[in-house]
């Protein structure tokens, strides 16, 4: 019974999802559907970066960049023209195993790009090596020098696609074509899809979700959270920190990248700021908001303040709004805002069980 209890939450998920979407319908906000399947795909990068620092205690101010190696890789194969390199063997190469598709532009005129679905492997697959060739060494810090070290990553990422001429520079990438996944079932951003996308996208969180949840209750769980709790005990009780430390860090990097692949189709673009600083301490800030070990926490607090701030409720002050609630829940809720509501509770009742002193002797 107990391993069908977890994924009660799970169901109540879906349910919460298909509640809200006929909501919208039934009120006439549909539009609201627009933000919270992009709240989606960034709450799939928060619970990558939950597993890595909520349960193997590593932090990460670089996972912008992940996003970004996903989405600017996609979009890159899937706009670039490659028409006029029909005689190179590789292009052939692709052309032979059908991994190249002919499609018109806005303007009417023939294009030669790759499969969707070969570019989104392509990219998800790129930031994976990237992660395992770069975790191997940084992830042998701690505490600060980690943190910075993955802040130069970040960096190193906002800057390359600024300033490369492939991935558009300044102006980022465009008229990103949809991702067609089978069917007539694709992740676009046309008005008459909204509803599809919505239910994409809440999906593959799903997915991602169960997926972590198997890993957090498993063998390689219990190593992650003994990690977390002390890296010198679990070394002396034989778990292989550094391996699992490099695993958690490389699955998270592919959730970064695969968020970023299907918003960028989504969006039908890319630019620099999805790179920048500040959205990896975004991404960080709402990890720490609902607790990093806690996938539910996270969720709930991700949804709701992502959602807000994709509405422009915070206006030009957005990025000043997450630091300062980074600062707040370090300060007076390091395990999150839920846990606050925890604490208060157990104070109640333990308050409770001293007022009542005969109760408990018998």
């Amino acid at each position: 019974m107990e391993p069908f209890r977890r994924y009660i939450p799970v169901a109540v998920l879906i349910v919460l999802v298909v509640a809200v979407q006929v909501t919208t319908r039934l009120t006439d906000t549909s539009y609201y559907l627009t933000q919270l399947t992009m709240t989606a795909y960034y709450y799939l990068v928060v619970i990558g970066l939950c597993a890595l620092m909520g349960y193997a205690g590593q932090i990460s101010l670089g996972h912008a960049g992940f996003f970004a190696i996903g989405g600017y890789i996609s979009a890159g194969l899937t706009t670039h023209n490659l028409i006029g390199l029909q005689d190179n063997a590789l292009v052939a190469l692709l052309h032979k195993f059908s991994l190249l598709v002919e499609r018109q532009d806005l303007y009417g005129d023939t294009l030669l790009t790759v499969q969707p679905w070969a570019a989104c492997i392509a990219a998800v697959l790129l930031a994976v090596l990237i992660a395992f060739i770069l975790g191997g060494p940084i992830l042998r810090l701690k505490g600060h020098y980690l943190a910075m070290a993955t802040l130069g990553f970040g960096i190193i990422i906002a800057q390359i696609v600024l300033a490369t001429q492939y991935f558009g520079e300044a102006d980022g990438l465009s008229e990103v074509p949809p991702f067609r996944l089978f069917g007539p079932i694709e992740v676009s951003g046309s008005f008459g899809s909204r509803v599809q996308n919505y239910y994409i996208a809440w999906g593959l969180l799903t997915v991602g979700v169960v997926l972590l949840l198997n890993l957090i209750n498993s063998r390689v769980g219990r190593a992650l959270r003994s990690i977390h709790g002390s890296e010198e005990a679990a070394n002396a009780m034989g778990v292989n920190t550094a391996r699992y430390k490099l695993y958690t860090f490389v699955l998270s990097a592919a959730f970064a990248a695969l968020a970023g692949v299907f918003l960028t189709h989504y969006n039908g673009s890319i630019g620099p700021s999805e790179a920048g600083v500040m959205k990896s301490v975004r991404y960080v800030a709402l990890v720490a908001v609902g607790g990093m070990a806690n996938l539910w926490g996270a969720l709930i607090m991700g949804t709701i303040l992502n959602f807000l701030s994709l509405r422009g409720v915070f206006g030009s002050y957005d990025d000043a709004v997450f630091g300062l609630i980074l600062i707040v829940i370090m300060l007076f809720a390091p395990n999150g805002i839920l846990s606050i509501k925890v604490r208060g509770l157990l104070a109640r009742l333990s308050s409770k069980g001293e007022q009542n002193p005969g109760e408990q002797n018998a």
